[in-house]
Parts: structure tokens; sequence; C-alpha cells
């Protein structure tokens, strides 16, 4: 029987159009601009200056913080400018433009590095690492992976969670990685078991992504505390709580982290970009991107330099059909609106969604019926409905007494209202306002 999570839940269409897409890589961009926030915490700080030469992989912001994340060259070239530039998030931020050194050709081509299966360092410096070369989460969240695996000495670990999960409809960035680069994967997974002196490790994939389960089972069998979970298809099975309740099940606490159970949860892509930090050197300068759409003339999944213009990867998948309505920054559920197609690719960037009119039209929003749909698949136990009202009319404090706060901005809840209530966006702008409020009390 498929493993799953007890509340809640939707199965939307799933639109995996590039699932059987293989990774191509983009044609390296005359000019990349890298935010220097790519990452949950402090943003990092600059240590380049105008007309600076760089090299590729080397650091051109410095963690700003403990929870916070080198940021590195994914070029070699020449710093133009430090610029504010519209982001993912629809503001201005500061960013490094650089310009690429179009001459030095052997930097254009990235190294097909040979399998490493040998690991050589020791667990503090494989964990060093990791923090130095800028490695977060590449399953949209970007919490520094270091801050994540730095285990006080009360909490004891006993199980490592793969996320290979890629509910989200349209995505196949994590399917075509694992399919591309399995055995890959699996040395990561056991340089962070040997790091983290813990036994114990499951990679959670969705039943629709058979081949990839087969797979990993296949490279798996002579592994020792290795295993695979095949999980129901069911909307968001990615959710670090759900997916802890349906491979383990163990309750994350309200407002607590798997740690707290003793488990830790890493998509699949981090784990591919720590073993090519801890065995190639190679920090965090790229990843993949599943640029997709109904109406796109040839939708891909692509290896994309960080800073790289959206507009570059939308020319390379045929350009802009005619009737786009809109451009998301992940998927449909839980992406976010681009605001033009100069917004850089951060760390963060696990796809870009072109949606047409139709596909993007709204319905009329109209009076709640009371039909409870939104409580019956909200994953997290919640009344959206009532938080909504709550965002509306101000009540702050009394949303935040009804667990606001633990909405993880899934978007089931807005999926099945049949009045087409905006509920997710006004939980949104509640949580942060709610945020600022416990912030200021601090």
């Amino acid at each position: 029987m498929l493993k799953t999570f007890p509340k809640g839940g939707i199965h939307p269409p799933e639109n995996k159009i590039t699932s059987s897409k293989g990774i191509k890589r983009m044609t390296v961009p005359k000019v990349v601009n890298v935010p220097i926030a790519q990452h949950i915490g402090i943003p990092a700080e600059i240590v380049v200056d105008k007309k600076d030469k760089v090299e590729i992989g080397q650091v051109i912001a410095k963690s700003g913080g403990f929870v916070s994340s080198n940021i590195h060259a994914p070029v070699a070239g020449v710093v133009t400018k430090l610029d504010m530039i519209i982001d993912t998030s629809g503001y201005k931020k500061q960013c490094i433009v650089i310009r690429t050194d179009a001459k030095d050709e052997a930097n254009f081509e990235e190294k097909e590095y040979p399998l490493k299966k040998n690991i050589e360092l020791e667990p503090k410096e494989i964990l060093k690492r990791i923090s130095e070369y800028g490695i977060v989460g590449l399953g949209g969240a970007t919490f520094p992976s270091h801050v994540k695996l730095n285990v006080r000495e009360d909490k004891k670990i006993d199980c490592l969670i793969i996320n290979g999960v890629e509910c989200e409809p349209y995505l196949t960035a994590d399917h075509r990685l694992m399919l591309e680069k399995a055995e890959e994967i699996v040395v990561g997974i056991k340089i962070l078991m040997f790091a983290l002196k813990i036994d114990k490790a499951v990679i959670g994939i969705e039943n629709n992504k058979k081949d990839a389960i087969n797979l990993f089972k296949n490279s798996v069998k002579n592994e020792v505390g290795i295993e695979v979970a095949a999980l129901k298809v069911k909307y968001p099975q990615g959710g670090e709580k759900q997916l802890v309740r349906s491979i383990l099940k163990r309750e994350v606490p309200k407002n607590g982290l798997p740690l707290d159970v003793g488990v830790i949860v890493h998509n699949v892509g981090t784990i591919f970009a720590i073993y090519e930090a801890i065995q190639h050197n190679k920090p965090l300068i790229e990843r993949v991107v599943t640029v997709t759409g109904k109406n796109l003339e040839n939708p891909s999944n692509f290896w994309v330099k960080i800073g790289t213009p959206i507009k570059d990867l939308i020319a390379e998948v045929g350009g802009l059909p005619e009737g786009t309505r809109k451009l998301v920054n992940g998927g449909p559920m839980m992406g976010k609106a681009i605001k033009n197609t100069d917004v850089p690719v951060t760390k963060g960037t696990s796809g870009i969604l072109v949606i047409s009119e139709d596909e993007a039209s709204r319905g009329e929003a109209k009076n709640c019926i009371r039909c409870g749909e939104c409580v019956f698949v909200c994953p997290m136990g919640l009344e959206p409905h009532l938080l909504m009202n709550l965002s509306e009319k101000g009540l702050y404090e009394k949303a935040s007494n009804e667990d606001i706060m633990t909405c993880i901005e899934c978007g089931s809840c807005s999926y099945v209202c049949p009045s087409h209530r905006p509920l997710l966006d006004y939980i949104r702008f509640g949580k942060s306002i709610v945020k600022k409020l416990e912030t200021s009390k601090n």
C-alpha cells in the first residue's frame, strides 16, 4: 500500500509535460544578474566592486550571519555594476551584475565529472564545505543547508529523508535529475549519513514517477540503511511535515521542525549539489529549471546558471506564445507571478510556468457558502475560510490565535473553493502582518 499523510490534500491535474525531456544545458548568458538574497535569512554581503574581474566559483558575496549563505560567481567575467534589480519576489533587490568574458571559452565548458564514490572528508569538513559553497534547499524554501545540518547535542537524529516527491503540477526538474544523476544522489545521501552519523535514510518518491522509484530501488539494493518509499500521488505530499508523517508516521509539532522528531529532510536537488560540492569542489552556481506551459513550442528542462535572465529561458523554448497572461516562478499551486522577463534565475527557481489567458483567469469571487471544502482539504487541519475573514477584517491577533502561522501556503483551499474566494491571498497577507507584529514584540 502506498504511503501518504492523513489530513486533507488534493490531486490537481499533473500536467508533467516535460517529464520525458532530458536536461539540456543552457547557453551561457552574456550578462548575469546575481541577487545577494537568494536564501531565507540575512542577505549576503558583497565583497566585489565595479570593474573587478571574477572567476567561475569565486565568492562574490559572503554570508551575512549564521542564517545566511555565500554567493558565488556563476560565470567568469567583469562586474559591470552593483544594482537594484527586480527579482522573483517582485521587489527591487541588490544584485551583482557580471558581463561574461566571451574570450575565455574554456570557462564556458562545463565539466562532466566522473562518478566519485569515496568520501575523503571528515564530518566537520563536510559541514564546513556545505556552508562555504553556498548550498541551500533547492526545493523552493532556500533554507541554508548548513543551518539545517547544525544539529544541537540535545537533538537526536535517526533518519534522513530525501524529498523526491515533486508534487507541484508541471514541474519535472527533480524527476529528471533523479533519472539522470541517481548514482551521484546516492553518494550524496551517503555523504550526509556519514556527516550526521546516522544509519537510516529514506528516499520518498510519488508513485507517478515509477521509473525513478525503480531506478533508485535498484541503485540502493546493495546499500546498507538506504530505502525507497513509494508515496501516493496527493498534493502537498512534498511538504516537510506531510512527508515525515507519510514515511515515518511521526507528527511534527505545531510550529515545529522535522528536527523535533529526529528527522532531517533534504530535496534531491540539494543532495546533488552537496555531492558536487564535496566530491568535486563545485559551489552552487547552477541548477535544473523546468520551463513549461501547454502552449509553448518546446517546453524543456535546463541546467541554468544562477543569475540568467528569465527571457533567455523563454527564448530557448520558442518565445512567449500569443495569449500568454502570466509567468510564474515555480508551479501553479505555490509559485508566484513574475513581474517581467528580466528577472534572474535564483537558487530557488525550480521552474518557469507560462500560463495562457484561459488558464490564468479566476472566477468571480462570491460569498462563502459554508461548504467546508477548504477545511476538508487543508493538510494542516486549519479553517482557511476563518483565517481569510480575520485577515480581511484586520483581526490579526485573533488570526494568530487561530494558528495562521501554521499555514504552509499550499493553496489547496483556494483550488477547491466553489465561490472562487482568494483564500490563500488573504492568508498570506495575514501571515505577513502577524509575523511583523510578533517580531516587534520580541
